[in-house]
């Protein structure tokens, strides 16, 4: 029935590059009207712009509140905040389009610490655009924890056959090495225990990368990081009953997690994490902030400037994006 379906909120990202586009084409897919309720918060001149690059004939419903949406298959409702003109140069960084896209994010926050909507889900800003529009932040998940008060979170992303959790994300390699402590690794293990709990795994099998090469190999390589960072956290989670092993060389990890050995990998900073998912193809990754209070999903692609205003993005990360989104969403009464 309808109203068993969750009600997800569709930010539109960066309105210069391809975030409306892929919207719309996500429009297209039966599943996403069939599983969800779903609706785009941003601004529906861009969508109605964007109808010419994509061909879709969808209609724009302009709404105000959730409350009015009709989740029509035919319609595509848009809460239109009204910030950006259709003459907005596409594929091009905008302080304009920066602050929109904090503002469609933000007004999607709002919604769901208020429990209008069930989950929120992101297509891509650009960092560049964001901050010179006057949000000092490296990324969403960084908005997300500041509003909505968490201090703990960690950046999960999910591809078919492999799943990476981050002890460290934004930051520079030097600056992810002093970051990472043992609280901080244990934590991360505990999140992605949890987290693959709630999945529906009964006892995950977590692995946990080294920092150096080798995992530094009984010390041949590095300063000691893994013994001192990595491998009291592995041993605490292990008393705990956690399923975990590591650390573990990062060279050959991924390729035993996708054959099957673990449900998730522990990744010590952004790249180590990042480079093994996007491999296996950009349409394929979804990211996930895990440890909020609400439900986000996001595409694993960024803007795509390059080819904005084409038609020929991708949609297939942001229907997956979708569908783990209603998947993750509390079952509405």
């Amino acid at each position: 029935m309808q109203a068993s379906k969750p009600i997800i909120g569709i930010t539109m990202g960066d309105a210069a590059g391809v975030g409306p586009e892929i919207i719309l084409k996500s429009f297209e897919h039966d599943v996403v009207h069939d599983t969800s309720r779903s609706f785009v918060i941003g601004d529906a001149s861009i969508l109605e712009r964007a109808k010419k690059f994509t061909g879709s004939t969808k209609t724009i419903n302009r709404i105000s509140h959730v409350s009015e949406a009709n989740f029509e298959k035919e319609a595509i409702d848009c809460l239109d905040l009204n910030l950006l003109s259709d003459s907005l140069p596409i594929g091009q960084v905008s302080p304009e389009a920066g602050d929109a896209a904090f503002q469609y994010l933000a007004k999607a926050i709002d919604l769901a610490n208020a429990k209008e909507i069930d989950a929120i889900c992101t297509a891509p800003l650009n960092k560049e655009a964001l901050q010179k529009g006057g949000h000092m932040y490296p990324g969403h998940t960084e908005i997300l924890a500041e509003l909505t008060g968490t201090k703990d979170y960690s950046m999960m992303l999910s591809a078919p056959n492999l799943k990476v959790i981050h002890v460290t994300t934004h930051v520079g390699i030097i600056d992810a090495i002093n970051m990472i402590t043992p609280e901080r690794v244990f934590y991360v293990i505990q999140l992605a225990h949890d987290t693959l709990l709630k999945a529906g795994i009964e006892e995950p099998k977590i692995a946990v990368c080294g920092i150096n090469p080798h995992a530094g190999e009984n010390g041949l390589f590095g300063y000691g990081e893994e013994e001192e960072k990595v491998i009291p956290a592995v041993e605490k989670a292990k008393a705990m009953g956690i399923n975990v092993q590591g650390p573990l060389p990062a060279d050959t990890l991924f390729f035993r997690t996708v054959r099957g050995d673990f449900d998730i990998v522990v990744a010590m900073y952004h790249d180590q994490g990042h480079a093994p998912v996007k491999v296996l193809g950009l349409e394929a990754g979804v990211n996930i902030t895990v440890g909020l209070p609400i439900i986000r999903t996001s595409v694993d692609h960024g803007t795509a400037f390059d080819i904005a205003g084409t038609g020929i993005a991708d949609e297939k990360s942001l229907v997956e994006a979708l569908r783990q989104a209603v998947e993750l969403a509390p079952k509405n009464q």
